[in-house]
């Protein structure tokens, strides 16, 4: 089953979450600002993306500045403790097909796993 990483106030995991559901297969939604997955959970979805921490990160968001997260010295650790205290940071939509995980942004990144 298909699992989408959600905010629903965000247009492109709206996007992507259509896109899911128009395939007619269940989908499993996880509102992660709600229910961040756990740090080993976070650690896998980000690697299985082919991704590092710092790609993750969503650097747009005001508390990214705030807490100085462009200093290139962060460790992942401290980037991720990050996320778990604002899990707004955590890009999105991260999605998991049996195709393979991808951060779906822009959008388009979806055909890949579909």
């Amino acid at each position: 089953m298909p699992r989408i990483y959600h905010n629903p106030r965000c247009s492109t995991s709206r996007k992507a979450l259509e896109a899911l559901q128009a395939t007619g297969r269940p989908v499993e939604v996880v509102e992660y600002l709600q229910t961040l997955p756990s740090r080993d959970e976070l650690r896998a979805l980000i690697h299985a993306a082919g991704l590092t921490v710092r790609e993750a990160l969503r650097s747009k968001e005001s508390v990214y500045a705030d807490l100085g997260l462009a200093d290139a010295s962060l460790t992942d650790e401290q980037l991720l403790d990050a996320i778990e205290r604002h899990p707004v940071l955590l890009n999105r939509p991260f999605v998991v097909t049996d195709k393979g995980t991808r951060l779906c942004r822009p959008f388009e990144t979806l055909q890949e796993i579909l």
